[in-house]
């Protein structure tokens, strides 16, 4: 995926986050980073996004619980890549609980923000995902 300066400043503000970096490309330019970077909420979320996505087509599932660890910045317009590993499944009374890794990539292979996470997803989500 690619964020324009546009989607960061947008969801900078969303967030209330006024941050000249994610805003002010002047501002920016002159900085450490050289241009717009993502927020660290930006970021997060749109790795709970990619989660949310990728379970909620089987059915019911929701997030208990996300780290993140923001190694380098994300700056606009590059070329980002998300992912994901299951790291285990353990069997629940009410579903099956997601223990998961991930990272943002950016075009220079850098990972910027190291990831873990839990989800639970619903029994009605298995049976699906297993019928398909």
């Amino acid at each position: 995926m690619r964020l324009t300066e546009a989607e960061i400043s947008a969801f900078a503000s969303a967030a209330g986050d006024a941050n000249p970096l994610h805003h002010d490309r002047e501002y920016a330019a002159n900085s450490q980073y050289g241009g717009i970077v993502a927020s660290g909420p930006h970021t997060g979320a749109l790795l709970m996004g990619l989660v949310a996505t990728h379970f909620s087509r089987f059915g019911s599932m929701v997030g208990l619980e996300f780290t993140f660890l923001f190694r380098a910045a994300v700056p606009a317009d590059d070329d980002l890549t998300l992912e994901w590993l299951v790291i285990r499944v353990e069997p629940k009374r009410r579903g099956s609980l997601v223990e998961l890794r991930g990272r943002l990539r950016t075009s220079s292979g850098v990972t910027a923000v190291g990831a873990k996470g839990k989800v639970l997803v619903s029994e009605a989500a298995q049976g699906k995902e297993a019928r398909q």
